[in-house]
């Protein structure tokens, strides 16, 4: 094992098995093991360190018909033991007051292990190196010639170890590593009065060498100049009806937001009304359109160095491509055990906690605007009079996922097929049945950006990817 010690797999085995013994007649143990070490610069200053672990085995079982879950950080096998013990209990007491019974789907499940390969092994970036990273970019960062002062640059740059063990009574067997390294930066400028900020994420998994690429190769060395010229050339935007270029960074957040969220089994049958809010999407949507034809919405965790990557769920189920809308039609919902269940559909593997004191919930992984065959020139030089939307300062959609708004950052007038002027803060607000209506052009290059999505109560925050190429929207209103 990757733990260096057998005696966990023995323990889940028994926990397994106690569970059974008092009447369970699904039992699941996962041990979770999550390290993270890292740095936090501002400007020229380390301002924290930060070393953190989370380390336990969490217990779910199914009796009479009722779910229950329990956790310990504690890794004797007494402890585990009674956490079993209440798990059960828990369950058994739910069972008198169940509707509906729980029931998972049957699922192959899998026995395998996986590791993500590491170029350069992750425990050999060291403080000192990250601290260096960070102080070599705060340096680039402040010889910028530009004409607005840089009062802020925040930075965070962290590398992470994730040790996961799953057995189930069903037959799985999951053992999974997979290290990732984050990096967030916020550059903030100020000019003649105003100011304006950038804010980014980077994170993938894979070894060190993904730090260099993030921290001394990073978009903040563009962004520096880009923010210098929004302060001080930027032009009010045009309003009114148009036609609009999308930047991959709005694309992305757009599928996330519009096609992820409203696509989970679980938000669609309820259970995220008093947190998250509801999907416009209904348990008898498949089949209906949504879109464009020319648009595909993908869910993907198989992706190699991915911030979403897993090859088999929290269920075991072996994970896959899935498509959450599919040539404009609403094609795939994500599922775990249970909704495959109730659907009729079976699980696609989109079970996901955040740490051992988590239940496994229905996450997205990798989400994305499936790229076609335009270039970004091609995509604009059709637009007589419009707006390119490269990057956005703020968002919002309710909690329906159907009314979005996007204010843009870095966004430029087109006329007569060309980029001009950059214009300030354009807004974008549309529905999201409108927004895909819409798209007349898909571009060809795709691109990914990091986040942590968040969803449940308790929150749990999991590493995910979302994406998509440039698209062209046609007539939509800009305020």
């Amino acid at each position: 094992m990757f733990l260096g010690n057998e005696d966990v797999l023995d323990i889940l085995y028994s926990a397994e098995e106690k569970a059974l013994s008092l009447g369970a007649s699904y039992a699941e143990a996962r041990f979770h093991l999550l390290e993270r070490q890292g740095v936090i610069a501002r400007n020229d200053a380390i301002i924290g360190t930060t070393l953190a672990s989370s380390r336990g085995i969490a217990i779910r079982v199914v009796f009479k018909g009722a779910l229950g879950f329990s956790s310990t950080y504690s890794l004797s096998k007494e402890d585990v033991l009674k956490a079993v013990e209440r798990a059960v209990s828990q369950a058994r007491e739910a069972s008198f007051h169940m509707k509906s019974q729980i029931i998972f789907s049957n699922e192959k499940l899998g026995r395998a292990k996986v590791s993500m390969i590491e170029k350069k092994k992750i425990d050999d970036l060291s403080t000192e190196e990250m601290i260096n990273l960070l102080m070599d970019s705060w340096d680039k960062i402040k010889s910028a010639d530009i004409h607005s002062k840089i009062p802020v640059y925040m930075q965070n740059l962290s590398r992470s170890k994730e040790y996961k063990v799953i057995v189930n009574s069903d037959g799985g067997f999951v053992e999974s590593y997979v290290p990732r390294v984050f990096y967030f930066f916020n550059l903030v400028e100020y000019n003649d009065g105003n100011s304006i900020n950038k804010w980014y994420e980077y994170a993938a998994s894979g070894g060190s060498e993904l730090a260099e690429e993030f921290v001394a190769k990073g978009r903040q060395y563009e962004d520096v100049y880009v923010l210098d010229k929004i302060l001080r050339k930027a032009k009010p935007s045009p309003k009114g009806r148009m036609d609009v270029v999308l930047g991959d960074e709005i694309v992305g957040l757009l599928a996330h937001e519009s096609s992820g969220h409203p696509s989970e089994a679980d938000r669609i049958l309820g259970r995220e009304a008093a947190q998250a809010g509801k999907s416009f999407i209904k348990p008898t949507s498949l089949g209906t359109r949504i879109g464009s034809e020319i648009v595909s919405v993908v869910d993907d965790p198989t992706i190699p160095g991915s911030n979403g990557f897993f090859l088999y769920d929290d269920e075991a189920v072996p994970a896959r491509k899935k498509y959450l809308y599919k040539n404009g039609v609403i094609n795939e919902y994500l599922h775990n055990r249970y909704t495959g269940y109730l659907f009729g559909k079976g699980s696609n593997g989109s079970a996901r906690a955040m740490d051992a004191f988590s239940e496994p919930i229905i996450r997205m992984s990798n989400t994305y605007i499936e790229p076609r065959d335009h270039s970004l020139d091609e995509l604009i030089e059709d637009i007589d009079y419009g707006i390119y939307m490269k990057s956005y300062m703020e968002w919002n959609i309710d909690d329906e996922r159907w009314g979005n708004r996007y204010v843009g950052l870095e966004a430029y007038l087109i006329e007569n097929g060309e980029i001009k002027d950059l214009v300030k803060n354009p807004v974008l607000e549309s529905t999201t049945g409108e927004i895909y209506s819409s798209i007349d052009a898909v571009g060809k290059d795709l691109v990914f950006h990091a986040g942590t999505c968040g969803k449940g109560e308790p929150s749990q925050g999991v590493p995910v990817w979302f994406g998509g190429p440039p698209i062209r929207i046609r007539k939509v209103r800009i305020l």
